[in-house]
C-alpha cells in the first residue's frame, strides 16, 4: 500500500477530552508509555500523529492530521490550522496541565535534506520513526520522527513531520503533566 504523506497546507491540530476510535486513522507505528499514574499511547499516522494520554479518568487525545480527515466535533477542545507558530495551555480537573507548541518551518532544499538525515540518524538511537513513499514528484520521501520523553509525573511529545514537496517542517512539542 502507497504511504504518502497530504499537502502541508491541509494540515490541523486537535486536541479532544475524550479517546478516538483507532480505526479512524492509517497508523504506521505506535508505543505504549505507562508510568507513575498515566498512561499514553503515541501513534504515527499517514498524516502525522495521535497521543491518547489517560490519567485517573481523565483523557486527552491530541492529533495532528489532515483537515480533510473526517473526525468527530464532539468534545473538540482545540482545532487550529497548522500554520506559522502556536502555543497554548491549559489546566484540567484535578490539577493536570496540558501543553503544546506548533511551527511549520519552510526551509531551502540543502537544509532540507540535513534535517532528514539527522532525523533519520537520531531514531537509531531512540525515538519512532516512519519513512513515506515520494509523492512522485520529489525522489525523497516524507519522514515521520517522535522523541517520547516520560517521568513520574510528566510526559513530554516531539514529533517533527517533513514534507518534501514543500520543503516544510512541522514541529511540535506537547507536554502531559499530573499534580
Amino acid at each position: 500500500m502507497l504511504s504518502v504523506r497530504p499537502k502541508v497546507a491541509e494540515l490541523v491540530f486537535n486536541l479532544y477530552g475524550r479517546a478516538l476510535h483507532p480505526e479512524l486513522f492509517e497508523i504506521h507505528t505506535t508505543r505504549t508509555v505507562q508510568r507513575g499514574d498515566y498512561e499514553a499511547t503515541i501513534s504515527i499516522t499517514s498524516a502525522g500523529h495521535v497521543v491518547t494520554w489517560r490519567y485517573h479518568g481523565i483523557t486527552l487525545t491530541e492529533v495532528a492530521t489532515a483537515a480533510h480527515h473526517p473526525l468527530p466535533v464532539r468534545r473538540r477542545i482545540m482545532n487550529y490550522r497548522l500554520n506559522g507558530d502556536r502555543t497554548e495551555q491549559m489546566e484540567c480537573r484535578g490539577g493536570a496541565t496540558y501543553g503544546m507548541t506548533f511551527s511549520l518551518e519552510p526551509v531551502d532544499p540543502r537544509m532540507f535534506y540535513l534535517f532528514q538525515q539527522e532525523l533519520c540518524h537520531d531514531s537509531k538511537r531512540r525515538g519512532m520513526l516512519h519513512r513515506f513513499d515520494s509523492s512522485g514528484r520529489m525522489a525523497l520521501g516524507a519522514l515521520s520522527y517522535i522523541n517520547v520523553e516520560h517521568r513520574n509525573k510528566q510526559l513530554t511529545i516531539q514529533a517533527f513531520h517533513t514534507f518534501p514537496d514543500d520543503y516544510a517542517i512541522v514541529k511540535t512539542q506537547s507536554t502531559f503533566q499530573v499534580p
